[in-house]
């Protein structure tokens, strides 16, 4: 009989002694740990899914009190960006532009401007880098272009089995170094493959109601691999 399980993620740990720093994502906490000395009060942050954007802007906006926007207040008539927190985020500002189109760019441009002013810094994160960005409005695409710019890039080797031990960690989880040597060696090179992995295998443990081992380990990669062939 199977056990049914329920959708409790882990909890990630947000910290910033938390992030495991690497030469694929080294730049961009140099950036980080720099401010608020940021070039013209702005920095961009592009990397693939889950490469750590979000947890550095956790760590910038524990540092400075920054307020995380979304693209519904960033266009609000009411919104004035010099009220309110000195410092501002935007997420996916590469995406949400492009589903939102010229009011958002507006908007956008509007908050860069206020960077000049006592507005304060601004920190985006985007997965693409700003010059592949669908951007019309010159003026904004000229603002972005010359904004600070860091890239996190993917794992190597050695970040990919730390980011498995984080993964497994958050999740209350211990695996035998066996366990990882034989993920290393099959698992798809991403921060997205290495979090929906070490997902599956712990609720393939739950379900079979058992400890995380190799054999489970095993046979929730093998089920992720016939499930995307």
């Amino acid at each position: 009989m199977t056990q049914l399980t329920l959708d409790l993620a882990g909890r990630p740990a947000l910290g910033r002694e938390d992030f495991l720093v690497a030469p694929c994502n080294e730049t961009a906490v140099a950036w980080i740990d720099r401010w608020p000395q940021w070039p013209g009060g702005v920095l961009l942050l592009s990397g693939p899914a889950g490469a750590g954007k979000t947890h550095l802007a956790k760590v910038w906006q524990a540092a400075s009190g920054a307020e995380e926007l979304d693209a519904g207040a960033l266009m609000s008539p009411g919104f004035n960006p010099l009220d309110g927190a000195l410092c501002r985020c935007f997420e996916d500002a590469d995406r949400r532009l492009a589903a939102a189109g010229g009011e958002l760019e507006r908007a956008l441009l509007h908050l860069f401007n206020a960077t000049r002013e006592p507005g304060g810094p601004l920190l985006l994160t985007a997965r693409a880098p700003v010059v592949r960005w669908a951007v019309e409005l010159p003026d904004l695409a000229s603002r972005l272009g010359a904004a600070q710019a860091a890239t996190l890039q993917e794992p190597d080797d050695h970040l990919l089995q730390a980011l498995l031990v984080k993964l497994f960690a958050d999740r209350q989880l211990r695996p035998e170094p066996k366990l990882l040597e034989y993920l290393l060696a099959r698992m798809e090179r991403s921060f997205d493959a290495a979090r929906d992995l070490v997902e599956a295998i712990d609720r393939a443990a739950l379900s079979k109601q058992k400890p995380v081992t190799l054999a489970v380990a095993r046979a929730a990669l093998e089920d992720r691999e016939r499930r995307t062939d």
